[in-house]
């Protein structure tokens, strides 16, 4: 059906239920004679008389109470409908999906999120963990978080965090008998936990930087992990070294659970971003878990 064929219906259907001409052109906001045109046209097209006019009344024909009581409660229905979409853009509401790593996720995202969900009902958060960097568009997130210097240039960028540091730690238990490492060359002398990445089964590389310079070293090991987690456990059982972020194992080096060395090599790295592919409208959920997640500079 072609759209003036769906104006010319509700044309109709605004007369027939308001029996006035004169009110129905008000309601539609069109002139009376247009109106008027618009269903002598409708009328012309059906070979059908809808309505019966005279000077102070208009009437509906049988053939006009039967078109509008057929047709007239779906267009009210396709109006509650788009009503009711109008609405979304007010309400915050709907699923939003992002990408991250297991740090980001379990220091920033989730503490700053979780208020968000029990404020908000009607808000659905999915965080997925991977260290793959995912083209966020084709995969349909609508947003994701890594280190500054990760983010394309061409993304929306916020951070979310201040700079951070790496640390190398291990236990006290895994030193007995072994020097620790004064530089990063010394690490392919020692048992290093390594970070299993899910692309080309490859293991994450450890940077350094000191007075301008940058390493990146690749470690050895007896024991490999997929998660932050068990690397820090393996640390603290006595298996190797660990090159893990500084506020997650800041409390076991002060409780002497953990030693850390190579400090003077770790200075701090960009902080987490979180990143969009443009300004365009964002949905008021989105808005919602982008102020809440937006880093505030005290």
């Amino acid at each position: 059906m072609r759209r003036e064929n769906v104006n010319d219906y509700q044309a109709f259907i605004a007369v027939a239920r308001e029996r006035s001409f004169t009110r129905a052109a008000a309601q539609l906001g069109v002139s009376q004679s247009a109106l008027s045109y618009t269903v002598r046209t409708l009328e012309a097209r059906l070979g059908l008389r809808l309505l019966t006019r005279t000077t102070r009344s208009v009437s509906v024909t049988e053939a006009g109470e039967r078109l509008l009581n057929s047709i007239g409660p779906h267009f009210d229905e396709i109006e509650r409908e788009i009503a009711a979409l109008s609405g979304l853009r007010d309400k915050p509401a709907g699923t939003v999906r992002i990408t991250t790593v297991e740090h980001a996720a379990e220091t920033i995202l989730w503490p700053k999120l979780a208020p968000l969900l029990l404020d908000y009902p009607d808000i659905n958060i999915e965080i997925i963990s991977e260290y793959v960097l995912k083209d966020i568009v084709a995969d349909r997130y609508d947003a994701g978080v890594r280190l500054g210097e990760q983010v394309d240039k061409d993304m929306i960028s916020v951070p979310l965090a201040r700079d951070f540091r790496f640390a190398v730690v291990a236990a006290p238990s895994y030193f007995e008998g072994r020097e620790p490492p004064v530089t990063p060359h010394d690490l392919t002398e020692h048992s290093c936990l390594r970070l299993r990445l899910p692309t080309h089964g490859g293991f994450y590389v450890w940077e350094f930087y000191k007075d301008g310079r940058e390493l990146k070293v690749r470690i050895d090991g007896r024991a490999a992990f997929s998660t932050l987690g068990m690397m820090q456990q393996a640390a603290l059982d006595g298996l190797g070294l660990a090159y893990l972020p500084e506020d997650r194992v800041g409390a076991a080096i002060g409780e002497g659970r953990l030693v850390r060395v190579l400090a003077d090599w770790s200075p701090p790295r960009p902080a987490y971003h979180l990143y969009y592919p443009s300004r365009r409208q964002h949905s008021p959920a989105f808005a919602l878990v982008l102020k809440a997640l937006r880093h505030r500079r005290s």
